[in-house]
């Protein structure tokens, strides 16, 4: 995964109102902690970040005052109306250490014929991988699957680099149901008759 190189200003005001001139001036409010350092509260270019964010646990290094930090996003609030971002938590890595994230599931192929579907049990997996080498998601087959089939986490390949980090690996992430048919029954019908 590329990393994507951000300009960050440190914040001396804080509140409601201080959040407020930063966002009207294009910034977005944001606070780096982790590794047992003091929390750092900053101000991102509100454009780049959002276009840094399209990419699910992007590797963000910041320049802040002459400093390097490397961050990944661990919190964004959103504008439920607007979708724009109101503010950002962001975690201090290392290069080398491996950190949990949530990866996306993606399949391939096609279900067994037959109108079966595929439910999404879990859209997301919980990965450890390396602050650096994070992937975007993670993909399994489900050529040929029939209903009833299920895949479970443990039986998701992980990429090179990327071990199962979730809770249970029997948990079940993708299943195949048979698609339910309605067929009129024979109450309805005479019911419908003497209407």
């Amino acid at each position: 995964m590329a990393e994507i190189k951000l300009n960050a200003e440190v914040r001396t005001e804080f509140g409601k109102g201080a959040a407020r001139r930063s966002r009207r001036a294009n910034l977005v409010p944001a606070v780096i902690y982790g590794h047992g350092a003091e929390s750092v509260h900053i101000s991102l270019p509100a454009h780049e970040l959002q276009l840094a964010l399209r990419t699910a646990n992007v590797l963000i290094g910041l320049e802040i005052d002459g400093k390097d930090a490397l961050v990944i996003p661990k919190a964004v609030q959103r504008n439920a109306l607007k979708g724009n971002i109101e503010h950002v938590d962001l975690l201090t890595v290392k290069r080398g250490e491996k950190v949990n994230v949530e990866v996306a599931v993606h399949v391939e192929g096609e279900l067994a014929p037959g109108g079966n579907l595929l439910e999404y049990v879990m859209n997301t997996l919980l990965v450890e991988a390396e602050a650096t080498h994070i992937p975007n998601s993670v993909t399994v087959s489900i050529a040929g699957l029939d209903a009833g089939a299920s895949i479970l986490a443990k039986d998701i390949p992980m990429p090179s680099g990327s071990v199962l980090a979730e809770a249970d690996p029997d948990a079940v992430v993708l299943a195949v149901v048979a698609a339910q048919s309605e067929e009129p029954s024979a109450e309805g019908d005479a019911e419908g008759s003497e209407a």
